[in-house]
């Protein structure tokens, strides 16, 4: 059953229940997710930057703005709450999205009254056509968990030590996943790879330079939650199917 399959991918690990912070940030963090898709099809330039000699300008999507502060809420997840923590976050905006989109191309799709003038702005800003609709789908649910897995692990191996190894790291490894996936589907086979690969290299440059610019900012959250919470959590025997349920316990360490 549907409702079955939601539930056990969203259900919360008892866990969880003791943290402060954590519903708020989930609720913040989808917030974030949807409003980067509403905000898709604006296009910013950002420059232009001078490098040996040469002039270039990034050309970036109001989504692509937006989307990259989604990544520094799976690290501030993963590295607070643990892997687990991260995981329902992660479901939650899945299915989040899934509802937006579906309800916004309902609405849109709905017969304008005439005397309404504003039906085209109305389908440039929430109407999006179904392939473009999979493939943010597809490279969120990728991108996400693959930054989650990389960051979790990397923490064991670094002994929760050196976080911006971490962040960085896993913004280089998750990122490439969603660039990779979202240009691809969206584009192959309606332009060149030449083209393709042009986008997804631009595209991904900037957002990791984004992210690894916002360590900073990282660190002070990152900081004052484990703080706040009372908890470090390492994923030493965390089962990091995305599909797990989320009663298995999870190792964490008291922070001082």
């Amino acid at each position: 059953m549907p409702s079955s399959l939601i539930h056990k991918l969203t259900g919360k690990d008892t866990r969880l229940n003791g943290f402060r912070h954590f519903e708020l940030l989930v609720n913040v963090f989808v917030v974030v997710l949807l409003i980067s898709n509403l905000v898709a099809q604006k296009i910013v330039p950002i420059g232009p930057f001078h490098f040996l000699g040469r002039e270039f300008t990034f050309h970036v999507s109001g989504a692509q703005a937006l989307f990259p502060i989604t990544y520094i809420f799976g690290d501030v997840f993963t590295e607070v709450y643990g892997y687990k923590g991260s995981r329902r976050a992660i479901w939650i905006g899945f299915f989040a999205s899934v509802l937006m989109a579906l309800m916004a191309t309902f609405v849109v799709l709905l017969p304008a009254d005439p005397t309404w003038q504003n039906q085209k702005a109305f389908e440039a800003v929430f109407y999006q056509v179904p392939r473009a609709i999979a493939a943010s789908l597809v490279a969120y649910w990728c991108g996400e968990f693959t930054n989650s897995y990389t960051l979790a692990k990397m923490k064991l191996w670094t002994g929760g030590k050196m976080l911006w190894s971490r962040t960085i790291g896993s913004t280089v490894a998750g990122q490439l996943v969603d660039s990779i996936i979202v240009i691809v589907l969206i584009f192959a086979g309606r332009t060149s790879w030449s083209t393709i690969l042009n986008l997804i290299i631009s595209g991904y440059l900037f957002k990791v330079i984004y992210e690894a610019s916002m360590t900073p900012i990282t660190y002070l959250v990152v900081n004052g939650l484990k703080r706040a919470e009372g908890i470090d959590v390492f994923d030493k025997d965390t089962d990091f199917n995305p599909f797990a349920k989320e009663e298995e316990k999870a190792v964490a360490a008291e922070s001082a």
